[in-house]
């Protein structure tokens, strides 16, 4: 039965609290999984969160901080010495997990963490994983696997299996390897049950494996294994040799972080940033974007003041300016929209010119419905067949245009290897707004 989060649930462990009985709620509360437990801290205050997590037993602290809030953890990180969180969090932790840990740390205590750590070998696999790029497949790999080499007997792998397991949590593929580690494949358990016990291990394995490089951007190890529909995927260095593996549940991770941060530049915020952020670093990330709006609407302004005279003589212009605005913007936004999504599942195969003519064919379609029907709209309201022509062509040109120009910059945005969310926020509709308004006037002076 999962878990549900109500405000019942949270009185009834602050009132733990307040009565001194920090430890009877964190029994409760250690009830429940790890997620679940991050779930209920993430909605404390900083002392309640502080009181409960002093009471959560070693072996289950770590689980909880990796999945906490990055604000929250780093409050409980502060309260621990290197030494409490090398014995009493990193060490029952995967490595990837620990190394997520001692990267939010500052590096005094991060060595610190890591010379407290009794197991040598897992102090420099942590630290191994501390060299990698962020936002690499090195940097989210865990190193605990289980390999075999392909000269070994089917019965000398199940027993080098046995010792290997002991430190590996769930066992989600054997790879087979060379006597150099490099990959070669890899050995289903059901070959392994069903294969006599003398039989080599290079006569069984399956050598037909996809693997990512330790430089692989997070973003292409999640497309990897979305395409071949694995849960686990081995990382090689660039030899070829086996350094450690991804797991579904981490790639989740990677897409839910990916969705959020395109969502946030779509919406005009240059950080990431949650709502218990504090006012300075919200501030930071939304100001940038808003002071190109306002840009922008200076740039409009100063368009409609150049047709001031055009304007007087023929007022009714202004009556259609956020018409024409409102749908330069939110064709662009459409454009811009299906082509960063095709860019993120990397199914753009058109190039860049019959993409272009697609878009400038759905604009011109789109366009014809929209200017005939604002043209009749004008004349039903009596504003002259001048005005309605005018408005319409206006529309039709703006229309095309934002078809062309929200296809072009994510493309453009992704040749050099800027992320093309940033096309689909604020950048694409203030553009679309100005140019619309110099097509609206350009329009409306041949015409008048």
């Amino acid at each position: 039965m999962s878990f549900e989060l109500t405000n019942e649930y949270l009185d009834f462990l602050r009132d733990l609290i307040e009565a001194g009985d920090a430890q009877k709620a964190a029994a409760e509360l250690c009830e429940h999984h790890p997620a679940d437990i991050a779930e209920v801290l993430d909605e404390l205050d900083e002392e309640e969160v502080l009181a409960i997590t002093t009471h959560i037993p070693p072996e289950l602290v770590g689980e909880v901080l990796i999945q906490l809030d990055e604000d929250v953890r780093k409050d409980i990180l502060e309260t621990y010495s290197g030494k409490q969180l090398a014995e009493e969090v990193v060490e029952n932790l995967d490595s990837d997990d620990a190394a997520d840990i001692l990267s939010e740390l500052d590096e005094e205590k991060k060595l610190e963490v890591l010379s407290n750590l009794e197991d040598i070998e897992q102090a420099k696999q942590i630290a191994n994983l501390l060299t990698h790029a962020e936002n690499t497949a090195g940097a989210l790999m865990a190193t605990e696997l289980i390999k075999v080499n392909h000269n070994w007997t089917v019965l000398r792998c199940v027993s080098e299996m046995r010792k290997q397991a002991e430190e590996v949590e769930q066992v989600h593929a054997v790879y087979v390897v060379d006597d150099n580690d490099v990959l070669l494949g890899s050995l289903s358990l059901k070959k392994l049950l069903t294969t006599s016990t003398r039989t080599p291990i290079k006569e069984v394995y399956n050598d037909k494996i996809h693997s990512v490089r330790s430089t692989t951007d997070n973003e292409e190890v999640a497309r990897i294994m979305n395409k071949y529909d694995m849960f686990v995927v081995p990382v090689v260095d660039d030899m070829g040799r086996l350094l450690g593996r991804i797991t579904l549940d981490d790639v989740v991770d990677v897409i839910v972080e990916e969705a959020d941060r395109d969502y946030q530049l779509a919406s005009g915020l240059s950080d990431d940033v949650e709502v218990n952020d504090s006012i300075f670093d919200i501030t930071k990330a939304r100001l940038p974007w808003l002071l190109i709006g306002l840009l922008g609407g200076v740039v409009a302004a100063s368009v409609i003041g150049q047709n001031e005279a055009e304007l007087g003589n023929i007022p009714q212009l202004a009556f259609f300016i956020p018409l024409i605005a409102a749908m330069g913007g939110n064709v662009g936004v459409q454009s811009s929209a299906i082509v960063v999504q095709a860019l993120a599942h990397q199914s753009v195969t058109d190039t860049a010119v019959r993409r272009l003519r697609k878009e400038l064919s759905v604009g011109l379609v789109n366009g014809i419905i929209c200017a005939l029907a604002i043209y009749g709209i004008s004349l039903v309201l009596g504003y002259g067949t001048k005005l309605a022509l005018t408005v319409g062509l206006a529309l039709l040109a703006v229309i095309m245009f934002a078809s062309l120009f929200g296809t072009f910059v994510p493309l453009v945005l992704n040749k050099y290897k800027v992320d093309p969310a940033l096309a689909t926020g604020p950048f694409i509709t203030t553009a679309n707004d100005v140019l619309g308004l110099f097509i609206y006037f350009a329009i409306g002076s041949a015409i008048f």
